[in-house]
């Protein structure tokens, strides 16, 4: 199972979380790989069993711009079998909290095989460390899912 985390951080707080998911990732023996949404090569989405992204959230809820491509290359891949999941870091004093998870979480919902979302309240705490783990357990059991289906089918011809 190929995995991988692409975030954008300001503060660095989604960037705490991403580097969370990512060390609960290697704790399940998932191949997992960290991107800045900027070393990440869009041309490899279809590289991965399932792509977690984090961002965080611009202006008036909006997604940030280096977060555009990302965004417009799950809309054109055309991959309904990718798993995917969305998380990011606000600020509930905003009216629109975390609008840019919201963003993706309906674009992935429709593209891709949306398995988890994530909104944490500024920095990570403590407590989200457990919200954290079911995240990556449903994009494991997600994926894991699909493989077996996958391979009962190739099984059959």
């Amino acid at each position: 199972m190929k995995v991988a985390i692409v975030y954008a951080s300001i503060t660095g707080n989604t960037k705490e979380l991403a580097e969370e998911l990512f060390e609960l990732f290697l704790a399940h023996s998932v191949e997992v790989t960290l991107y800045k949404i900027e070393d990440f090569p869009l041309l490899d989405l279809n590289q991965f069993d399932a792509i977690a992204v984090g961002t965080y959230t611009w202006g008036n809820g909006e997604i940030p711009t280096e977060m555009r491509g990302l965004y417009q290359a799950f809309e054109l891949l055309g991959r309904k079998s990718l798993v995917t999941a969305i998380f990011g870091t606000g600020d509930s004093f905003y009216l629109r909290y975390c609008g840019a998870v919201d963003l993706f979480r309906d674009m992935l919902y429709v593209h891709t095989n949306l398995a988890a979302i994530l909104k944490v309240e500024l920095t990570p705490q403590d407590q989200d460390v457990d919200r954290c783990h079911r995240l990556v357990v449903a994009i494991v059991n997600r994926v894991q899912r699909i493989q077996h289906v996958a391979n009962g089918l190739a099984g059959r011809h």
